[in-house]
């Protein structure tokens, strides 16, 4: 998640730089790049047998390259800030969903042949457990494509209460550092409407009507909690994106009329696996995350939405909350694959294209799970919103592990410590003749726009855009004077 000029990695900024492993299409950010630094490699992993370069699309049969690959063969690495040049581990308390251990780099390494999130139970910054979190925030991205990751699931298939996740977040957001995040997650959003206001809601008319009503339990109906799309389609045209010299509050682009594209920071989860409290089985929650929201979170799934396996595979009953609509489909995992309950590995993929046509479709075990069309996200008349895209953004890879009460009951009478997450490896490929990768391309850029603001990037102290980080929002040309 890191470009050329990024000042916290200055090794990497200052080696010199090659087209080791990208194909001459465009590496790190978009420049066409790769650092060339002894004993690191280019976007595709030397380890990545070459019966893996090429797939094809489980939608369509359309054939996919391979453009980025990590198969963590080389025993003892670590993702401390600027020990590598695709990944880095963050050392934070995840607050946001009161997580209930600190995130230490620590916790990340590669032995055995995998990559290695382990969850302990140990005094860390004063909370009682500590875990990881890996991502290619700034420094690997892509837009559009196919994610997957070979993991075995940490602790065992039948005890409760670990958290770990393998997903997918826009560029403008890193995930962590919650100023970075307010007004950007988890808007995927590029219409002027009512949708990019606080609450979903003009503050004048206090309409639509139906933002007021079938909310979540504890806010009295209310749709919405969110603070409104801080770059949306509504900024005003005077507001600068850099290139008049002043600084920019906006990254851009804007569009032939001087209007500006709607940007943010979506996710896609791949998986956020759980052990269903009841039964004692073992399922992964595969999910899109989206704002503005429908009304009553009743997004179009009638026939915008495919189950290949009914039998294995349901509806998830979460459909969002004050903070964020989910489309969702829970499916049972291989009881096996868990890294104390049988050590197997079970592939993790995600399948997704941007535009009217577009789609999201889920895979495990190279099978696909389900499906949500663009479509389903179309315009909602009662809540005078538009349609949420499958997001255009260039996205990063996370991959963590942690416990938070949020996510559900924590069964601490039988988990076992430490817990740990082993991934075999990571690969992301994109239809062929059509690459995407980099954090900073031309129609979505984002490099300069997080250089200007680094500090809401960098410092996870900062929890807000306004009252902690003391920056402004755009104006809005539906509420302000432009």
């Amino acid at each position: 998640m890191l470009f050329a000029g990024y000042p916290i990695i200055t090794y990497l900024t200052n080696a010199p730089l090659s087209t080791l492993g990208a194909y001459n299409l465009g590496g790190i950010n978009a420049s066409g790049q790769v650092p060339e630094i002894q004993g690191f490699r280019g976007l595709i992993d030397r380890d990545t047998p070459k019966s893996a370069y090429t797939r094809t699309s489980h939608l369509d049969g359309t054939s996919y390259d391979l453009v980025f690959s990590d198969e963590f063969n080389v025993d003892g690495r670590s993702f401390y800030p600027g020990d590598d040049p695709y990944w880095e581990a963050v050392d934070l308390h995840y607050w946001v969903t009161n997580n209930i251990e600190w995130y230490d780099p620590a916790q990340v390494k590669t032995t055995g042949g995998s990559l290695r999130i382990d969850l302990d139970e140990r005094i860390n910054h004063n909370m009682n457990y500590a875990g990881g979190m890996l991502s290619t925030w700034n420094k690997f991205c892509f837009t559009e494509g196919y994610v997957e990751a070979n993991i075995s699931l940490p602790g065992a298939s039948s005890v409760y209460g670990l958290w770990p996740a393998f997903w997918l977040m826009g560029n403008l957001g890193r995930a962590g550092y919650g100023a970075s995040l307010e007004g950007t997650w988890p808007y995927t959003y590029d219409t002027c409407d009512v949708g990019t206001l606080a609450n979903q809601t003009h503050p004048v008319t206090n309409l639509p009507a139906a933002a007021h009503v079938g909310g979540p339990t504890g806010t009295n109906g209310e749709m919405s909690y969110l603070p409104g799309q801080r770059l949306s389609a509504c900024t005003c045209a005077s507001e600068s994106d850099g290139s008049d010299g002043r600084q920019m509050v906006h990254p851009g682009p804007k569009r032939a009329d001087g209007s500006y594209v709607g940007r943010s920071a979506p996710e896609i989860d791949v998986f956020e696996a759980a052990v269903d409290t009841t039964t004692l089985i073992g399922h992964v929650s595969q999910s899109g995350q989206w704002a503005p929201f429908n009304a009553e979170f009743r997004w179009d799934n009638a026939t915008n939405l495919v189950i290949y396996d009914h039998e294995n595979s349901h509806l998830n009953t979460f459909i969002g909350n004050e903070r964020q609509q989910t489309t969702s489909v829970v499916t049972n995992t291989n009881q096996q694959c868990y890294t104390a309950s049988g050590g197997c590995f079970q592939t993790y993929g995600t399948e997704y294209k941007t535009g009217d046509d577009g789609y999201i479709q889920w895979a495990i075990d190279n099978s696909p799970a389900f499906m949500v069309r663009a479509a389903g996200l179309g315009p909602d008349a009662a809540m005078q919103i538009g349609t949420r895209p499958v997001p255009p953004e260039p996205m990063y890879i996370l991959l963590n592990l942690g416990m938070s009460y949020n996510f559900g009951p924590i069964d601490f009478e039988h988990l076992v410590f430490p817990a740990y997450m082993l991934v075999d490896y990571v690969r992301v490929y994109q239809p062929s003749g059509k690459w995407n990768i980099g954090c900073d391309p031309k129609d979505y850029p984002t490099a300069d726009y997080i250089n200007t603001y680094i500090e809401a990037y960098t410092n996870p102290n900062l929890t807000t855009w306004v009252d902690d980080y003391k920056q402004t929002v755009p104006k809005n040309r539906l509420v302000d004077q432009c």
